[in-house]
Formats: C-alpha cells, structure tokens, sequence
C-alpha cells in the first residue's frame, strides 16, 4: 500500500502463541524507534477483554499518546455478534472483505450439475473423466481424519469431507495418505457463501455448506455416484460482486462499550498475496516440504496491514493530523457500494452486509486524503471515555496516572468524539438519547459550509441541531447534537436498524462526510414494539 515505507519488525508472537509481555514489549520498542503507524494483526481469543486488561489496547494507547497511528485486525471469529476485538476508540479497527479475484475449483458430479468451490491447488489436475465419489462418514471418519479413513473404501475415489476439527489442506492430505484422488471440502454452515481458498497438497477443492449438503444428498440417491474436480486458476471479473465482507470476519457491536462504535472499515483481506516465511510450508504442515516466498492468505491479519499503509500514506500527505483525524479520514469518505451498484454484501447471508460487519464501509485513500470534516481526539477525550465507562482510579492508572474521574463526572460514553454513532435503547418505553460532536474542517475552503442529511433507523426520529454549520478562518471547529428519539408506534422486528448522517458542503457537494447510525434494540423490544 505504501510502496516507500520504510518497515520495522518487533517479534511478538511465537508457536505457543503471543505473551502479553511480549506484546507490550514490542510496543514499547517500537514507540521509542519512532514509527509512525503499528500495524497489529493480532487480538484476543474469544470475547474482548476489558480495556484495562487487554494488553494490546494499553500499548496501543501509549502509542497514541505519542501521535503513532495504531491500525488492529478485528478478529476472525464472525459472523457472531460482538465478536470483534481491539475496539478500543484509539484504534483503528479493520473487518476484512473480498476482492475482484478468486480461484475457483468446480465440483462436476456424474449428472453434470456443477458446484463451484475454492482452491490454491496448483498441482497436476484430476481430468475430465469423472471417479467414484463416497462421503467420509461412509468410509471411516466424516472430517476425514488422518488415519481413519478405510483405504480399501477410498482408493481411487474422491472424498467427500464434512466441516470442523482440521484444516482443509490436512483432510486433502488424510485422503491421499488413504488412497484417494481427491477431496471436497465443506465449509461451516454459518460461513453462508464463503468457501475458504487453501494451498493443497492434494487436489481438493471447499464448497459452501449448501453445496456440500447437495453433494451429499447426490452420494446418497445414486448407486454409483462419481465426480471430478475442475481447477480454474486464478479468474478475475465482475461476478460475484465485491467487495462483499467474509464470514469469518468479526462484527459489532461493541462487546465492552455499545455505545461505541465498532469495526470502523473494512479492507481487502481474502485470498491476499503475502510474504511468507521460508521457515515453514504454506500449509503449515510438517509432510509439506515446500518453500515459497508469497502464500495466499485470508483474515483480518490481511486487511489491517492494508489499513495501516493507507495511514501511512496519510500521514506523509496530512503530517499535521493527529491519529483520531486520519481515523475519521478514512471511515468517512469510505464507501458502501459493491462493483454492481448495490450494498457491500454478507458472504454469511448472501444479504446485503449492515454496518455492524463493513464499518464505516471499505476504505477509498483518494478521497480519504480531502475528507473536508474531521472528528479529532487527544489523550484527554480517551481519558474522559475510560472514566465514562465507570473505571477505578486504579484501572485508568494502566493508561494515565493521576487521573481523578470524579472531575469527569457528566461525561458519557456516547459523546466521546467518534465519526460514528451507537445507541442503545435500554427501555421498551419511549425514549430519547441525545450525543454531541465537535467538526474541525480541514479542507481548502477556510469559509465552508455545510448541511446535514439523515437517514433515520428503522424505529428512531433523528434530529440534527444546528443543521447547518459554517467555518471561517477564525472558525475553523463547529460543534452539533444529534437527538434520537425512540418512536411510540411502529414495528421493529431487528435487533439493530440503521441509519446515516452525512454532512455536504454546499459548493457542488465537493466533499461529503458520511457518519454510520447503528441502534441496538433489546431483545423483548424487538417482540413487544
């Protein structure tokens, strides 16, 4: 993403995992090297730990403070809600969506109906001529487990494998060890559409759960089921649409703070050329004994370092904007429009993908560099943040020392300064959250002025005071509220709704500040409005 970057690299995992000294070690090194972005492909396991114990937040607070860009992966635990990690307001939080390429590997059954699947398989191709196809459960071992499988019922044939336990290049590798010519792969039904790409030893190819489910239905209803697998290569082109957010991507809301907004964008992060290590095979097995430089990789690991040469660049172009401002750049002038004109879609619904899973929307750095508003924040606002979540003396001590909240007292978490809003409605009763904002304008027109748009979520009235704000050069900050008020009637049969807020400066909509809405209902709300 940034070409002239210069990169350091501070070791802070190993094969037993990443050890919380070790983490703050490698923040500590390279705040005093003076780096302007952290890239953090790393995050808890399961759900988000409080701030004030997750380790990651605090070295990325202290970076903060000391105007380093922290860019973090959100996790790959999706598509559940609340599962993104590193949510902390100080960084910068990416999902990971799909690009215009894939590697598709078609499943062509006996009746030649074709299933398409994903496949990093690059060795000599099975062939036209269709063989016997069997399902794991039939021959030994469902998840076809190394070892397991009956090699007189899987010579020769092709294996159909069911989701969990291990990897797809490890089943690949159990049906070869057992005699068989190839594998078909099932991905997790809550995967949807998604089928994960691996590099194979052994020619096999992942399908969508559904798919799976038919294949599986084909195996049982004839008496000599057969099949091939086609592999494609690598084909890039409009259909299907992208960028369209993974499965495995982590999502919102804020596990630890709701009325924060969380992830903030999303970027490319499935099938990605990387470097590899030349210590290890690309699938990671011990029996694979190649050795490459690049290896196709997917997750969230994929899409923060995208982000993070993105604020680099930022951050050569704007070196005056703090790490909040180049935060806001991007989720603001992010887009939320796929290749065909529709909305960024969910592989784990083939829906359209709400804001809980792409953010802001996926990152546009052409228009991040002019967003025209920023929403900025210091040291002092995430301080006052912590203090609003209702932490000890003690617990905001692990950030900053000496801090007394009780002077803090009227802040809430719904008002710290972010590009985008959360609400949460905690009674089924009419009600009415009011948040504040503070736009510092950074574009070239020193007088602009802008209006605001608003789309309502489903059940809320959102009002904007003023609604109208105009800079100059003497005033260059203008500050708003932004009134949301729970509806008596009507139905909401989500458990979220959302909604936007863009701000338009009048001279031909030259720039256009877009805010995400997301309203958290509870569950007897959803039932009872």
């Amino acid at each position: 993403m940034a070409p002239g970057a210069r990169i350091a690299v501070y070791k802070a995992c190993w094969d037993d995992g990443c050890a919380d000294s070790d983490i703050l070690a490698a923040f500590d090194e390279a705040i005093a090297d003076r780096v302007d972005v952290i890239s953090v492909s790393l995050g808890a396991d399961g759900d988000s730990p409080d701030f004030y114990e997750d380790n990651t937040a605090i070295g990325a607070f202290h970076a903060m403070r000391r105007g380093i860009v922290v860019s973090a992966s959100a996790g790959n635990s999706g598509p559940g809600d609340s599962t993104a990690v590193n949510i902390a307001p100080w960084m910068l939080t990416v999902g990971a969506s799909t690009v215009n390429r894939e590697f598709p590997a078609d499943v062509v059954l006996g009746n030649d109906v074709t299933f398409t699947g994903s496949s990093l398989y690059a060795g000599k191709p099975l062939g036209v001529k269709k063989v016997p196809l069997v399902y794991g459960k039939d021959v030994g071992s469902k998840v076809c487990e190394a070892g397991k499988l009956n090699a007189t019922k899987v010579a020769g044939k092709i294996v159909l494998c069911d989701p969990g336990v291990y990897s797809g290049p490890e089943k690949g590798l159990a049906v070869k060890l057992a005699g068989g010519v190839g594998a078909i792969l099932s991905s997790p039904e809550e995967f949807g559409l998604e089928a994960m790409s691996g590099p194979h030893l052994h020619p096999s190819t992942t399908v969508p759960f559904a798919s799976a489910d038919k294949i599986k239905k084909y195996i049982k209803t004839q008496t000599s089921p057969t099949a091939t697998i086609v592999f494609r290569g690598t084909v890039i082109g409009s259909t299907p649409p992208s960028p369209r957010m993974a499965s495995f991507s982590s999502r919102g809301p804020n596990f630890r703070a709701p009325e924060l907004f969380k992830p903030d964008v999303t970027a490319p992060g499935v099938d990605i050329l990387a470097a590899w290590t030349g210590a290890n095979s690309p699938t990671e097995l011990e029996s694979d004994k190649r050795r490459v430089q690049y290896n196709i990789i997917s997750g969230t690991s994929m899409s923060c370092p995208h982000v993070s040469g993105l604020a680099a660049l930022l951050r050569q172009a704007r070196p005056e904007w703090s790490p909040a401002a180049i935060k806001s750049a991007l989720m603001t002038t992010a887009y939320n429009v796929d290749n065909a004109g529709g909305i960024i879609g969910d592989m784990s619904t083939g829906n359209p993908s709400t804001p809980f899973a792409r953010g802001a929307g996926h990152v546009d750095p052409n228009r991040a560099v002019d967003p025209g508003l920023v929403y900025d924040a210091d040291t002092e606002d995430y301080v006052t943040f912590l203090c609003a979540l209702g932490y000890t003396a003690e617990q905001v001590a692990m950030f900053s020392s000496g801090v007394r909240c009780s002077t803090r007292a009227a802040s809430t978490v719904g008002n710290h300064n972010y590009p985008a809003f959360s609400v949460v409605f905690t009674s089924k009763k009419s009600a009415v959250v009011t948040q504040r904002r503070v736009v510092r304008n950074v574009g070239a027109n020193v007088g602009a002025t802008y209006s605001a748009k608003v789309t309502s979520p489903a059940g809320v009235r959102v009002t904007v005071s003023p609604g109208k704000l105009e800079f100059s050069e003497k005033q260059k900050t203008q500050e708003y509220e932004i009134t949301f008020a729970q509806l008596k009637s009507g139905s909401v049969t989500e458990k979220y709704t959302f909604g936007s807020i863009v701000w338009s400066d009048d001279e031909e909509e030259e720039h256009t500040v877009t805010s995400p809405i997301a309203i958290t209902w509870l569950t007897r709300q959803v039932a009872e409005m």
